[in-house]
């Protein structure tokens, strides 16, 4: 087997580098792994780079589809509060490390760069004392698993400021460049036809996230009605476990329900409004593309996605409804009309040019490899 010491002296050395990134579980803190992953690809196109995950993650389909190899780790849990489970939890942390220890050693390991979650914690006691790590937070309120990284990271690296980690760098999040990149009005028309949508109609994006959202799919499509009325297109993304029957209106643009987004870059192109959730990722992405935002951010956890949502609604590009406030009535008295008004929709727009940070990906990458280096 492979010592990861001497894998470090190897990149020291100027070979290629081993990456491994450490972000499983929900596309959160899947996405901006992978897009590192692209962006070190780019910089230094022989590394090798290999993604840690658990069989019970979206790392399972969203990993092998952009085409890197996936190690599959027992996950272990972090409960928020004192549970039962909280007792077993230390036992399986030793066979998680033990098992994540043995992936770093085999692949050569000269760098492990964890985006929180119950992946990354394994991956930073594995990698404590053998390989340099970096630790990326997306979310003001780090993670258990980030604050524990991040007490002999190499590099720690943050969304926003403000974020309470020791030595904590603002790089924002890494972004796939299709969303950094993207050209909605050039891409609208392809976009619409390739979802079946009006190519005239305002239209609204609908999502809850990767596994949809109740609340969001009962309100949005109760009010079929008034957005047919107000002759509103609708793309709604309501989950791979969830169903939606919508009610058709005959000379109404089309309201299309999906269960998954596969091309989001389209997604986002197609429309001129987005209701979703508020996680870190989903409100870089909307601000990054330009689009104005209703953020309904998720009811539990720690405020985070209140947080998330905070800078867009501050710029006056996005407006934050409670997730308990969210109703067929609320959609038809607020989103209808926004959606509506073509000035409005542009002056948010333009609000949302220039937040954020478009070149994270490569920032966070040349951090990467430079303690890869080391």
């Amino acid at each position: 087997m492979t010592d990861p010491v001497a894998g470090t002296e190897r990149a020291a050395a100027g070979a290629a580098p081993t990456v491994v990134v450490a972000g499983g579980g929900t596309a959160g803190h899947i996405e901006p792994a992978l897009a590192l992953a692209d962006a070190v690809r780019r910089i230094r196109p022989d590394a090798k780079i290999v993604a840690l995950g658990t069989a019970r993650g979206l790392e399972t389909t969203l990993v092998p589809e952009r085409g890197y190899p996936l190690e599959l780790i027992p996950p272990v849990p972090l409960p928020r509060k004192p549970t039962p489970e909280l007792l077993r939890l230390p036992l399986k942390i030793r066979e998680s490390v033990k098992r994540t220890r043995e992936v770093l050693t085999r692949v050569g390991a000269d760098v492990v760069v964890g985006f929180g979650g119950y992946v990354a914690l394994p991956a930073y006691l594995a990698a404590r004392g053998r390989v340099p790590i970096v630790v990326h937070e997306a979310n003001k309120t780090a993670g258990l698993a980030n604050k524990v990284g991040a007490r002999f990271a190499a590099r720690v690296a943050v969304a926003v400021p403000g974020t309470p980690l020791p030595g904590a760098e603002v790089v924002g999040i890494p972004l796939r460049r299709s969303i950094t990149t993207l050209d909605r009005p050039a891409l609208r028309a392809e976009a619409r036809r390739h979802f079946g949508l009006d190519p005239d109609a305002p239209t609204l994006l609908v999502f809850g996230g990767s596994q949809g959202a109740r609340s969001i799919n009962e309100a949005v499509s109760g009010a079929a009605k008034e957005l047919a009325d107000a002759g509103i297109g609708v793309l709604h993304a309501h989950g791979p476990k969830n169903t939606l029957v919508v009610q058709e209106f005959p000379d109404a643009p089309a309201y299309v329900p999906v269960p998954y987004l596969e091309r989001m870059d389209l997604a986002y192109a197609a429309a001129d409004v987005v209701l979703c959730r508020s996680g870190a990722m989903t409100a870089a992405e909307v601000s990054a593309v330009g689009l104005p935002a209703v953020f309904v951010p998720l009811p539990i956890g720690n405020g985070e996605q209140a947080l998330n949502a905070k800078p867009a609604v501050d710029a006056g590009a996005a407006l934050l409804v409670n997730d308990a406030d969210l109703t067929r009535a609320t959609v038809a008295d607020l989103v209808v009309p926004l959606v509506g008004d073509a000035d409005r929709v542009a002056k948010m727009s333009a609000a949302a040019v220039g937040m954020g940070h478009r070149e994270a990906d490569e920032v966070l990458a040349r951090m990467v490899l430079e303690a890869a280096g080391k």
